[in-house]
């Protein structure tokens, strides 16, 4: 029996200093293709081109049929319909006639066919915001929008979309 048990705990650690090995390796930055980056810049412009129209269609044509989308309270859905209609829903509501900028703060290739963009968002010219949601100081909505992008059959998608509210730190006592 305590063999046994020396020699579960032996395989444990050498599992962990195994995978601890592995992801060491695997954590090397990927120089991503300037094709690939370019459709990821081109995606992300094509998001604030859709919302600065206010066109939900187009918001959600490169999100992905089974992707995930958190909205900046907390609300998860799934599909690229319920995506859809989310956005239909804000843009004939409280953000009609608002303007968005994407701007990519850091793009990533995890592996050549998925990627992860950190983006700064500001929407300016909102009728209202959710509940618990302020504004900057300068009136804008600020947030860090995270995009997980698949590439599929050539085609770069939106398989994660998660959003959340830039809130300042309080002053230090």
């Amino acid at each position: 029996m305590k063999i046994n048990l020396l020699g579960g705990i032996l395989l444990l650690v050498a599992g962990v200093v195994g995978a601890t090995c592995a992801m060491g390796e695997q954590a090397q930055p990927l120089v991503a293709s300037p094709k690939d980056t370019a459709a990821i810049e081109a995606l992300v412009a094509a998001e604030a081109e859709a919302w600065n129209h206010y066109d939900a269609k187009a918001f959600s044509v490169r999100f992905a049929q089974d992707g995930s989308f958190t909205n900046i309270i907390g609300t998860v859905l799934y599909g690229r319909e319920a995506f859809e209609r989310q956005h239909a829903d804000i843009f004939a509501s409280i953000y009609k006639d608002s303007t968005a900028k994407f701007t990519i703060g850091k793009l990533r290739f995890i592996r050549p066919d998925v990627a992860v963009a950190d983006v700064d968002t500001t929407v300016t010219g909102f009728s209202r915001l959710p509940p618990g949601v302020q504004a900057g100081a300068d009136g804008a909505l600020h947030t860090k929008l995270q995009l997980v992008a698949l590439k599929e059959h050539g085609q770069w998608w939106i398989t994660a979309f998660h959003n959340v509210v830039v809130v300042p730190l309080p002053p230090r006592p």
